[in-house]
């Protein structure tokens, strides 16, 4: 028996006769896709995660069961059973070859034979050995699928889990710490989705529906909230706002999910904020978006909100694990009950994953001299400006001109792009010299989105971020789009200032992770060394206890308004012509290893190094396997789920000084020191090598291939490469091709057959 002969004719009886797709509330999960496999570039993903079984009871999956054939031990499949429990977090796997079957708790680390599969009460007792009725109510729920196109992924199931099962304790604060792009609202939705129908409340009894609360710290994830909660009745859903507060002259009271930001609730007449108009008592659960800009902060001039609304039940998002910069956030909620980091994400294919780019120039520093010319203000002679002085106490607008044409000359200035500026008036000046340094015509190509913007600058977000449009194609901000900017397509990060806060770096990174279809990465170009903080040990590990409260993050809540004081004369500083011709700059690329860790290039190569014996033994077993398109296909897919996928050994390329020459040069010259060969060189070696064996109509295909690969790269000889090579040559007439070529799969055999000699 093969494996699915061995499923369909034992291991499916095996769950059927235990009850399993027969017991009410029970499912068979087959071929459960957990994963989606890494994104690696050209279009192609890693291998995904795959269980051959789930076994769901009440809503909940409870346990995975790895099949392997008949003919091998049933313990062949232990090593993914536990894999895969413990990506899910679930507590009970089993391992078989349909004869026997090998049970492990993941829970208590027993494992051993078993008779049979548990039926699915026994599994559920199994699972939740202390009774919990509101557990119960909880898992009586389905998830909501938003009109049935949309199924939670692993690890919001969860997290959604995670918390109710908090709630369903007792437990008052409750944190969930999960990357920026994992879908924390769509998170928050199903919790309340279940809260809402289960009808549970602060009274413990199922007597009315709950009163929840949104809370963010920005209209527009207030805003995005309120959007994603439209599977809920209209008029359960309540956007407090102050004019419609001011209008009817009370806070609005009837409806069951609220959304509000904290400066709405801290407005009010005189010194009475609107928050006080509600009783303590009176939302049941509250969500804060954010949490850690927002009100759990020891300081913050928010935390009295929470503290008023001290009897209901606070859930705390966040993107950050804990460090200095928010350690007051997991004093307030304490730890998290679950965690799903960046590397998680961008392992699993459910995020982008993103290369940096870093520049220096010979402006990053500055001493006034005598021959330029000063606009403005007083400077200081002989004192060195470094980059968190510029654009905040002195101005050179040649230097942002250089850095502006610098990235918008890497950049395809097509793509959507977001660039961070040290303030509103640098973001202007950064804007103005992107419209006239671009390509495009449109006036509103780039524009600016801060504060300042107000309205205007909201419906230019809104555009950006709405897929179909293209303009404004480039935003300049300062602080306001490190977070509540769920733009899909971005795909260039430029930083023109220094971020010193670990949590906003995350956030800012998070801006492109998004998935969308086409986006195989993003790029960060970053003018400011911020990649610093890619050597962070903190930069996506876990968290780890902080020993002081300090922190020098620039993520600050709004503070209520100060009066108005003079603002100081920046210094304006003009260089002299020569000094403004001669600025130049280096860029390098920072690399990721398999574990998601920043490497040098050397350190690169090095694991190359190590990981290409194990796919050939020499030379000629490297050659043969890339002389044949399909086991090269398969030889690269094997690199790229080590890490070392096709984009990445293109940019070794540039390192090794092989851009004319073919990826195979590259891994003969990390396994075998071997110099490499010019594409043009191994392409006419082909010509002069191809016997008679081909007509010449064939060869003169070939030679056309052959000026392809020359021109485009070795891509151009992959299989999938054949159809659309037919139809460039004989003018989409394959037809005519196949008339003068012979049949597909003599052509297939030609296309293939011929690579050999650029390999000899």
């Amino acid at each position: 028996m093969n494996e699915a002969d061995t499923r369909a004719q034992l291991v499916d009886p095996a769950l059927k006769a235990a009850g399993w797709g027969v017991v009410e509330g029970s499912r068979v999960l087959r071929e459960y896709r957990i994963t989606q496999g890494r994104l690696q570039g050209a279009g192609q993903r890693g291998k995904p995660e795959i269980a051959d079984y789930v076994l769901e009871y009440r809503n909940e999956k409870l346990a995975i069961v790895e099949a392997k054939r008949r003919d091998l031990p049933h313990t062949e499949g232990v090593t993914q059973a536990k894999q895969y429990a413990l990506k899910m977090a679930i507590r009970f796997t089993y391992a078989t070859n349909g004869i026997s079957i090998y049970g492990i708790d993941m829970e208590m680390g027993s494992e051993g034979e078993l008779p049979c599969y548990p039926s699915p009460e026994e599994l559920w007792n199994q699972t939740h050995v202390v009774e919990n009725a509101w557990r119960d109510r909880f898992a009586a729920i389905p998830f909501e699928s938003v009109g049935g196109s949309f199924q939670p992924r692993y690890y919001q199931e969860t997290a959604v889990q995670r918390v109710l099962e908090a709630i369903a304790q007792g437990q008052e604060r409750i944190l969930l710490t999960l990357a920026t792009g994992t879908g924390k609202t769509f998170i928050a939705f199903q919790i309340a989705w279940k809260l809402f129908q289960a009808r549970w409340n602060l009274s413990r009894e199922p007597s009315r529906r709950p009163r929840i609360l949104f809370l963010a710290d920005r209209n527009i994830l207030a805003n995005q909230a309120f959007n994603a909660f439209n599977a809920f009745p209209e008029d359960a859903l309540v956007r407090i706002a102050p004019e419609d507060i001011r209008k009817k002259g009370r806070v609005p009271t009837n409806g069951s999910i609220f959304f509000s930001i904290f400066q709405t609730f801290m407005s009010g007449p005189g010194d009475t904020p609107y928050f006080g108009d509600y009783p303590p008592d009176f939302f049941d659960f509250i969500v804060v978006d954010e949490c850690h800009r927002g009100g759990a902060k020891d300081e913050s001039s928010w935390r009295g909100i929470l503290e008023y609304f001290a009897p209901a039940v606070q859930l705390g998002l966040t993107a950050t694990p804990k460090r200095n910069d928010n350690v007051d956030t997991y004093a307030y909620f304490g730890a998290p009950v679950y965690i799903y980091s960046l590397k998680d994400g961008i392992n699993d294919g459910f995020l982008t994953p993103f290369k940096v780019k870093q520049f220096a120039t010979t402006i990053d520093e500055y001493i006034y001299t005598p021959d330029d010319d000063l606009l403005e203000g007083e400077i200081q002679r002989g004192k060195t400006y470094l980059e968190k002085d510029f654009n905040r106490k002195i101005v050179i607008p040649e230097r942002e001109r250089y850095r502006v044409k610098l990235f918008m000359s890497q950049i395809d200035q097509r793509e959507k792009t977001l660039v961070f500026c040290a303030n509103q008036e640098h973001a202007a000046m950064v804007r103005d010299i992107i419209n006239q340094e671009k390509t495009s015509t449109d006036p509103l190509y780039c524009v600016r989105v801060t504060a300042n913007d107000g309205s205007m600058g909201d419906q230019y977000l809104k555009d950006f971020q709405d897929n179909e449009k293209s303009i404004p194609t480039i935003l300049t901000t300062s602080q306001k789009l490190s977070t509540g900017v769920d733009a899909r397509n971005i795909r260039n990060i430029v930083l023109l200032r220094q971020i010193n806060s670990m949590i906003e770096f995350k956030q800012i990174i998070g801006r492109g992770t998004r998935l969308y279809e086409g986006k195989d990465f993003f790029t960060v170009y970053d003018f400011v060394k911020a990649h610093h903080h890619f050597g962070d040990p903190e930069w996506d590990g876990e968290p780890l206890e902080a020993e002081s409260t300090g922190g020098s993050g620039e993520v600050r809540e709004p503070r209520l308004p100060l009066p108005p004081t003079e603002r100081p004369v920046k210094i304006r500083v003009k260089l002299r012509d020569g000094k403004e011709r001669s600025i130049q700059s280096i860029s390098s690329t920072i690399y990721f290893g398999p574990d998601g860790n920043p490497v040098t290039a050397a350190q690169f190569l090095e694991g190359l190094f190590g990981t290409l014996p194990e796919f050939f033994k020499d030379e000629d077993a490297l050659r043969q396997i890339w002389s044949d398109p399909e086991t090269r296909k398969s030889f690269l897919q094997g690199l790229a789920e080590k890490g070392y996928n096709r984009e990445l050994l293109m940019e070794m390329q540039q390192i090794i000084d092989a851009r004319n020459s073919d990826l195979y040069d590259v891994l003969a010259y990390v396994a075998f020191a071997l110099q490499p060969v010019p594409r043009t060189e191994r392409a006419e070696h082909a010509k002069q090598s191809m016997d008679q064996q081909f007509t010449d109509k064939q060869r003169a295909f070939l030679d056309f291939v052959l000026a392809q690969y020359v021109k485009v790269g070795d891509a151009e000889l992959d299989t999938e490469k054949l159809s659309p090579l037919l139809r460039l040559k004989y003018n989409n007439a394959i037809s005519d091709a196949f008339a003068e070529l012979g049949s597909p799969a003599e052509v297939r055999k030609v296309f293939s057959g011929f690579q050999r000699y650029l390999y000899q």
